[in-house]
């Protein structure tokens, strides 16, 4: 068993190669380089529609995969005009068509689909995207049947949250919307009484609400009084296989590449306990798989299957020889992959399948996903790098449910937390103000938000100019200014001020790269501003980096170790030869927001895919990058992550989360000065402490040392005394 420490160090040492490993897995790279080589040809409707593997990509990002076939339909939805409130796609009643339709821009005809730098950022998002979603979903469904057998009551089911939303998403019951009482209700009626609560509600012509309760009745074994029979699961094999089948297909809006992808795994993990038919047919997603990766009809399920897997293929008269009309030849390879006798048993020291037939098997699976859903994966990321360019104000930005989609993922903005008018309200504020709107809200996530758009207060956008765009200005003057008054005194701001006012205004002057490198002033400005000690930072070492090529994975900008350097040359308008160049008025966001974008994005899959393993890891890993942007313990009470990672360090009562704010920081500020963040060394201690701390708090066997040094307590020992006595204990295992 390895420490938490191992597992954060393996990623944490080189957090570049572990940001650049997924998007190097072969599936993303072919979908990134055909959607790389194919965007930029796109100049109408018809020739948009025309490339199903561009159009159905795009579908998908934004959503409407079950209309890819629709073209007519989605035809009249690009071409309407969204300035008029009776245009097709303004009078549908699904949002999602309007924001669709503000993803493109094919009424301009000088109008280019995307520009190089947006193309390479939504192909990194989209990489992340499709290799999380796929980890996310596994690691839920072995979450649930991990726990559910542990469940002896209904109220243990309704009070996990996790369980419970798990199985109502697989029913397609939206959470948000059933109390608790109504569900322990259904639950717990007898379905075979006329008069249960379950056969008397009563839903109108709404049967499928009804039916969903049913189902979800039908899933589980309670007894009226909430508890279990006797030796009985609250599911048997059958059901939780159902239940955690119908998450992957129907839980969420995850992308239909990752629910294969865990199907696939779910599949090579389970073929291999197999030992008769009846395994097979007993569990309905393995079942489904295979008929699936055979091409046959779903009447397969349950009427032939035995018949087609226990055929001697060497007897002409048996069935897989005789049967199945023009699916003969399928059930002949059906039959083919399997071992099975005629009687559905193995002979002894035989497996259900070989490797060679797992690989024949998973290969006819994802041929079949392939024809139906291949071109419609790769849509999503079409769609919004199209929208980036075409979106003129930030009523078009709000409306796009896709783009806000990618953005709320980047930054942590769960769906619904925040209203419409808040998030325009936020996209619009002067971020340079304390008292602007953004500033006042409080919340990191929505800073960087609105950081990575350029809308002024009017929600039009400003097409870059200068040097450095006016948003990008305002941006770094920010940062800056933050930097050098984080901790400093009023004075120490009003220099920083001062020195913002005067980065200011000689930008604006700049006419090349030169020009700028030269004003030492300038460049120790940005460099500070972006975290970086100009006293390390050559002006070679910065041209360097502006002359390289940002879609050359071996550029000096591709393979620094220090990832703010593309942040920090992303946010001038510089080209490779060092003369400015313009983006078209059209494009809202910068290339510094889609860069920085990316990055978050990155940082955030990262972090969930660590978490997939170990929850501490991702604690870590995420503490460790907030660390240096903390100013107070107010900051750290407002992340529930970094509450955690605190809590967890200090051993700090999560109770004491309902304790008054006030009372709160103070515990935080006894144990933790905040200042000290600011030091690489001291976060790296904490987080040997908080790793250590974690493996005891999430171990049952607790290290009888740390507990007499201690005294049942561990706050008084140090992070390094800790993180020993952590490894002797894991090692000696």
């Amino acid at each position: 068993m390895t420490s938490t420490f191992l597992d954060y160090n393996l990623i944490a040492r080189d957090m570049n190669a572990s940001l650049n490993r997924v998007a190097k897995e072969k599936l993303v790279a072919r979908d990134a380089e055909y959607y790389k080589n194919n965007i930029g040809k796109v100049t109408s409707i018809d020739d948009f529609l025309k490339d199903y593997r561009l159009y159905s990509y795009a579908m998908k990002a934004h959503g409407l995969e079950d209309m890819t076939y629709a073209k007519a339909f989605m035809k009249k939805v690009m071409e309407s005009d969204l300035t008029d409130d009776k245009s097709f796609a303004n009078k549908l009643t699904d949002d999602r068509y309007r924001k669709f339709a503000a993803a493109f821009n094919f009424a301009k005809s000088t109008a280019v689909a995307q520009t190089g730098a947006q193309t390479d950022s939504i192909i990194g998002l989209y990489t992340n995207k499709v290799q999380s979603l796929s980890d996310t979903l596994t690691a839920e469904s072995n979450y649930y049947g991990a726990v559910i057998d542990s469940v002896s009551t209904v109220d243990q089911l309704l009070t996990n949250e996790r369980l419970k939303d798990f199985a109502l998403k697989a029913l397609k019951i939206d959470p948000t919307y059933v109390s608790f009482d109504h569900l322990k209700k259904v639950l717990t009626s007898d379905r075979n009484d006329p008069n249960s609560y379950l056969n008397t509600l009563n839903y109108g012509s709404n049967t499928d609400t009804l039916d969903k309760f049913k189902a979800l009745n039908a899933a589980f074994n309670f007894q009226t009084d909430g508890t279990l029979a006797s030796g009985t699961k609250p599911q048997n094999d059958t059901q939780k296989a159902s239940i955690q089948e119908g998450y992957i297909l129907n839980g969420s809006t995850r992308a239909t590449r990752a629910a294969a992808l865990a199907n696939d795994q779910y599949y090579r993990d389970t073929i291999g306990s197999v030992t008769k038919v009846g395994d097979i047919l007993s569990n309905p997603r393995l079942l489904s798989y295979i008929v699936t990766a055979f091409g046959l009809p779903t009447s397969t399920l349950t009427s032939t299957f035995e018949n087609i897997v226990t055929s001697d293929l060497n007897d002409p008269t048996s069935y897989a020889n005789t049967q199945g009309g023009e699916f003969n030849k399928a059930y002949k390879a059906m039959a083919a992959a399997f071992n099975f006798q005629t009687d559905g048993t193995l002979a002894a020291g035989a497996k259900a399948q070989t490797d060679a037939q797992i690989t024949t098997t998973s290969n006819g699976y994802f041929s079949f996903y392939d024809d139906k859903d291949d071109a419609a994966d790769e849509d999503l990321i079409k769609r919004f790098k199209l929208e980036v360019g075409t979106i003129t104000k930030v009523d078009d930005l709000i409306a796009s449910q896709r783009m806000m989609q990618l953005a709320s993922v980047a930054f942590d903005i769960k769906p619904g937390e925040y209203s419409v008018r808040t998030l325009k309200r936020v996209l619009t504020s002067d971020l340079n103000d304390p008292a602007s709107y953004a500033n006042k809200l409080g919340d990191d996530r929505l800073i960087k938000f609105a950081k990575a758009f350029n809308f002024k207060a009017d929600g039009t956008t400003a097409a870059p100019r200068l040097a450095q765009d006016e948003s990008e200005i305002l941006n770094v003057s920010k940062k800056y200014v933050l930097e050098k008054s984080r901790f400093g005194t009023e004075a120490d701001k009003k220099k920083a001020q001062d020195e913002a006012s005067y980065y200011s205004s000689k930008i604006a002057g700049v006419e090349k790269l030169d020009d700028f490198l030269k004003d030492r002033r300038l460049v120790d400005f940005v460099l500070t501003a972006y975290d970086m000690d100009p006293k390390k930072v050559t002006t070679a070492d910065l041209k360097k980096m502006f002359q390289a090529d940002p879609n050359d994975p071996k550029s000096a900008l591709n393979t620094t170790t220090n990832r703010e350097f593309k942040v920090l040359v992303s946010s001038f308008n510089f080209g490779t030869d060092g003369k400015i160049t313009r983006r078209p008025d059209t494009e809202i966001q910068t290339r510094r927001g889609v860069t920085e974008t990316q990055e978050f994005y990155l940082n955030q899959t990262l972090e969930q895919d660590a978490g997939a393993q170990n929850e501490g890891v991702r604690l870590a890993l995420y503490f460790e990058r907030k660390a240096s942007s903390l100013s107070s313990a107010y900051d750290i009470l407002a992340d529930p992550a970094l509450l955690s990672f605190v809590q967890t360090t200090f051993e700090i009562p999560k109770e004491m989360s309902s304790a008054g704010v006030e009372i709160q920081k103070a515990q935080i500020d006894k144990v933790l000065t905040v200042k000290d963040l600011q030091d690489p060394e001291k976060v790296n201690k904490l987080v040997k402490r908080f790793t250590a701390m974690y493996d005891l708090a999430n171990d049952q066997t607790v290290s009888p040392a740390v507990t007499l040094m201690s005294g049942g307590s561990s706050v008084g020992i140090s992070a390094d005394t800790l993180f020993t006595l952590s490894q002797l204990r894991l090692g000696g295992r």
